[in-house]
């Protein structure tokens, strides 16, 4: 069984698990509106680009379900005013950006056939609450052919693997994207070991990847991320599979800081370099990474870090050190050997091709 990173049992009922006390703890953060989802996305209780959107918008339908509106005006406005609220929390995760577009059409469509404010509203709050567990359904079908793709490749045999971040079920409604890959070879008795990163500043390898390959009784291991390239060499890794942010038209992608030198690093070694991304992350209005904003994090994350078993914050660097904190970079297309979507598994520059369904 997968872990639960939302639990929306019952309309206006939302509880995200924060990942900020995770391995230690598991604690559930209640959601009630729109203010308290855009804080449990900035702060990265919640992080993931699926999980992302699907937290933010639900924490729109719950504050959107205890309201009465007098016209489908007031509903828009509304709608608008918290939407564009909610996607300055991260802005480089492109999923919560296109949920809040497709919320959006659908509203003002709605509002064109003439449609009574609480009948919008309604069709609204269920187009919200799909999104749950159609992003399960995703991630299967995305795990599936990556697998299938990766074993056609090397004639049928088992994978090692490195994985980076966290791609799994902490990351997605369930099931995960590059983790999902991995579970999908497991299923398949084709998986040898798995080798997640412990992805610095943050830690979403050695907290939250981690703990999952334990849950779901994978064979991993955990490492440094600088260990990556003796890895590759010394463990014989037969592919590199990697989660996204944002897929831009001409294959290139935003990920977690750190994906970029794992990509020249898996091209140095000779092996294939996969990128997990649902169609929702590919983002066909911007034509290269050179225009994808990057989000900066703040200095304490790198000098400072938090014991969760004491809630003690500890100093970690030389006091007065300057600091850079990306939280993502940009991997080039020509380094990517495929991109793995719900709809199959493209070559970067045929991206645009996983829009359709096969």
């Amino acid at each position: 069984m997968s872990l639960e990173s939302i639990k929306y049992p019952t309309r206006g009922c939302l509880e995200i698990l924060d990942q900020l006390q995770l391995p230690l703890r598991t604690e559930y953060v209640t959601v009630k509106t729109v203010e308290d989802g855009w804080h449990i996305i900035k702060d990265m209780k919640v992080r993931g680009a699926p999980a992302i959107a699907i937290a933010g918008a639900l924490s729109l339908a719950v504050e959107m379900a205890g309201r009465e509106f007098d016209s489908t005006l007031g509903l828009r406005q509304f709608l608008d005013e918290k939407l564009n609220y909610l996607i300055t929390a991260r802005p480089t995760a492109v999923n919560l950006s296109r949920a809040a577009d497709d919320i959006t059409t659908l509203a003002k469509k709605l509002d064109a056939e003439g449609r009574e404010v609480n009948s919008v509203k309604e069709e609204i709050l269920t187009f919200i609450e799909d999104m749950l567990p159609a992003d399960i359904d995703i991630n299967k079908s995305m795990g599936h052919h990556g697998a299938d793709h990766i074993l056609k490749m090397s004639a049928g045999a088992p994978q090692t693997v490195i994985t980076h971040c966290n791609t799994g079920s902490l990351a997605t409604a369930g099931y995960g994207t590059a983790l999902g890959v991995i579970r999908a070879l497991a299923e398949k008795e084709k998986l040898d070991h798995a080798y997640c990163t412990e992805t610095r500043p943050y830690n979403q390898g050695s907290r939250l990847t981690a703990y999952e390959l334990v849950h779901s009784k994978l064979p991993a291991s955990l490492i440094a991320d600088s260990m990556a390239a003796y890895a590759m060499k010394e463990k014989k890794v037969t592919a590199v599979l990697v989660g996204a942010d944002r897929v831009v038209a001409n294959g290139d992608t935003a990920n977690k800081i750190g994906t970029y030198q794992l990509a020249i690093t898996a091209r140095h070694h000779n092996i294939p370099f996969y990128v997990c991304s649902p169609t929702s992350t590919v983002d066909l209005a911007h034509e290269s990474g050179d225009q994808i904003v990057i989000e900066e994090r703040p200095h304490f994350e790198l000098t400072h870090t938090k014991d969760v078993a004491s809630g003690q914050v500890l100093l970690q660097a030389a006091p007065g050190i300057g600091c850079w904190n990306p939280a993502f970079d940009v991997t080039p297309a020509s380094l990517i050997t495929g991109i793995i979507t719900e709809n199959g598994v493209f070559e970067p520059g045929k991206i645009r091709e996983s829009m359709k369904p096969r």
